[in-house]
């Protein structure tokens, strides 16, 4: 069968993977004879289930306590449709729809039941993770599957190479002979050992049987001996540049800037061999897709004073003036320092980090007048939402607005231009239409979810039925927060196309 062919390959939207271990395709087995060989009984899309075999599918970080999911995620859906459905590269603008995709990526659930113990569906989520550059989250991931297969031993290798946890990829290289290293993994494994004998005779049988390209050839003999090179022109970028060839490239000082390659990348200037400019833009990359904890972009910003003027470090010093003056309790000097932080971190789409490290204390301070408005603005866009709509009073029907949604309310609240327009029904009367309704009928409660994100998406470029659509399914699935969260977002953040 077509279908089942298909699902022998890993299905992957990432193109950038080491190949770091051999991963020949094993043919499947013949289908059983039987009734349903004979063109009979069985109807045609019959859910074929493996009883008692292992589950990688049902591999999961976040119980249901935790995401609010239910166990049967994926009820009656199927394998590669779900698979396919989560492959598809979105454009995820808005932070709450990051972390979103995040949780449903990693919660615990039952697979579905033609999943076979294929792992189809945890190879998707695991590359939806690499995708969307959460390692750690990705890592955690390939840990709860508990089985390191060739094809998610290639990941993990990758994640370490990005993370600087390539030794420990290579120990697990070195100890499992099953996954059958490439060559150019084995060379750099035992070249990090320290064998550079071992790994030079390797390169030379490489070269021998002809098991490296040219590219892969240049690379390696320039990483075990770079001396010999010197003075030379650097090496033409491999296409694509995946981690491993990064890190060698790194090594022989021929390190490639991590801004123009998969987000994912941005995760090696993190380091301390980064440079502070480099770690800076990279952690700014990160935290505006919501896979960078807040608190670690405080500590990079605030690592040491600027050294320039312009572009980042202008940034960088609004940001530490205003840190600054609010450690201080300062109402004068926060409500001084505050406008100009926020236009800064508005400027690189870093509005939320900035809600998330600031909201609570803000909203303790009396600022008033427009500090105190753009306070509460900030705060909508924080855990502290609904505090701060709380406690505040309206200064107009913008605000009223705001306030309304913050509460899940918007009884009698008019709503302002086309976008508001759009997120009122949802909060009025939450009926999802149809097609999204039928998903539901069937428990297909994640497909309904990532069908619902890819709708808000599609509002946020023009077609603003969409948000309506969306929102009114989170609401009616329970996901309250995060329909308010998302509303208040799509209000108050610039991120429509």
């Amino acid at each position: 069968m077509p279908g089942l062919a298909l699902a022998e390959e890993p299905l992957s939207a990432i193109d950038w993977l080491s190949s770091s271990v051999s991963t020949p395709a094993k043919p499947l087995p013949p289908p059983e004879p039987g009734v349903a060989s004979a063109g009979g009984a069985l109807p045609q899309n019959v859910i074929v289930s493996t009883l008692d075999g292992p589950t990688p599918d049902a591999a999961g970080v976040l119980p249901a306590r935790v995401t609010g999911f239910p166990n049967d995620l994926w009820g009656l859906g199927e394998t590669e449709k779900i698979a396919a459905l989560i492959s598809i590269r979105r454009d995820d603008d808005l932070p709450s729809l990051q972390r979103l995709m995040q949780t449903l990526m990693l919660a615990q659930a039952t697979p579905p039941a033609d999943s076979a113990g294929r792992g189809i569906l945890l190879r998707a989520r695991i590359d939806k993770l690499l995708d969307m550059a959460a390692l750690e989250e990705a890592n955690a991931l390939i840990e709860a599957s508990g089985k390191m297969t060739p094809e998610i031993f290639r990941r993990y290798f990758d994640i370490a190479m990005l993370t600087g946890q390539e030794d420990a990829a290579c120990a697990q290289l070195r100890d499992r002979p099953d996954l059958a290293p490439t060559y150019p993994a084995r060379i750099f494994c035992l070249a990090r050992s320290g064998d550079w004998g071992g790994s030079a005779l390797t390169l030379r049988m490489a070269q021998a049987l002809g098991y490296v390209n040219e590219s892969e050839d240049a690379l390696l003999t320039r990483f075990l001996d770079p001396d010999l090179f010197e003075g030379e022109p650097a090496l033409e970028p491999p296409s694509p540049v995946t981690p491993l060839a990064w890190r060698m490239l790194e090594a022989i000082g021929e390190g490639l800037p991590t801004a123009p390659l998969p987000l994912a990348f941005s995760h090696a200037e993190l380091r301390e061999t980064a440079g502070w400019k480099a770690q800076i833009e990279a952690a700014e990359r990160l935290a505006r897709a919501s896979v960078l904890d807040p608190n670690r972009l405080l500590g990079i910003y605030t690592e040491r004073l600027p050294a320039a003027s312009g572009g980042v470090w202008d940034r960088v010093e609004a940001f530490q003036h205003f840190d600054t003056a609010l450690q201080a309790a300062d109402p004068g000097a926060v409500a001084a320092a505050l406008p100009k932080a926020w236009a800064m971190m508005a400027s690189a789409a870093l509005e939320v980090p900035f809600a998330e490290l600031f909201a609570e204390r803000l909203l303790r301070l009396p600022l008033t007048g427009e500090a105190g408005a753009l306070a509460f603005r900030i705060a909508l866009l924080s855990g502290q939402y609904e505090t701060a709509a709380n406690a505040r009073t309206a200064a107009d029907i913008n605000e009223a607005f705001l306030i309304g949604l913050a509460r899940g309310n918007l009884q009698g609240v008019t709503p302002l231009d086309s976008l508001s327009r759009a997120i009122s029904p949802a909060f009025v009367r939450a009926t999802p239409p149809a097609d999204l309704m039928a998903l539901l009928a069937e428990k297909r409660l994640g497909e309904a979810i990532l069908h619902a994100v890819d709708r808000i998406e599609r509002g946020l470029h023009g077609d603003l039925r969409g948000v309506t659509e969306g929102l009114a399914l989170f609401r009616h699935v329970g996901l309250e927060d995060l329909s308010r969260r998302v509303a208040l977002e799509l209000m108050l953040l610039e991120r429509r196309g």
